[in-house]
């Protein structure tokens, strides 16, 4: 059984292999049925199963070869649910320097990450990730 403290230390666990561009930890955090949900309407949006993750957590890293940062600013837990505020910084593979704001929904069971939402400002996204293209008209 998971406690809401022991989901925070998951959480920081997660930012923590993020930040170090450790893609085996980060994908050890989920759970086997585990997703990723970009929440918007850019390229990057979607939800992603565990082994899209897997297929896709390179890249990330590949996008910010010199590393991308996030600072935790807020995290509040309750039951099997932890929300982040936060903060990201880096060298985008473009040369342009990237920051964005968050906010983040985990949930947990047995310790591992079933789903994690995130929310961030679009606009950055498309401008500098996704090099000002958007998906075509719905």
């Amino acid at each position: 059984m998971t406690t809401p403290g022991s989901n925070k230390r998951q959480v920081e666990a997660f930012f923590d292999a993020l930040n170090r561009g450790d893609v085996a930890a980060l994908l050890d955090l989920y759970a086997e049925d585990g997703r990723c949900v970009t929440m918007g309407r850019t390229l990057i949006s979607g939800t992603f199963s565990k082994s899209q993750i897997t297929a896709a957590a390179g890249a990330i890293f590949e996008a910010f070869p010199t590393g991308i940062r996030f600072h935790i600013r807020t995290m509040t837990a309750e039951d099997d649910r932890v929300a982040v505020e936060a903060e990201s910084e880096g060298g985008h593979a473009s040369g342009q320097h990237y920051t964005n704001e968050y906010h983040f929904l985990f949930r947990f069971r047995d310790g591992k990450v079933v789903e994690f939402k995130e929310y961030m400002d679009t606009e950055r996204v498309t401008a500098i990730l996704c090099g000002g293209q958007r998906p075509p008209a719905a």
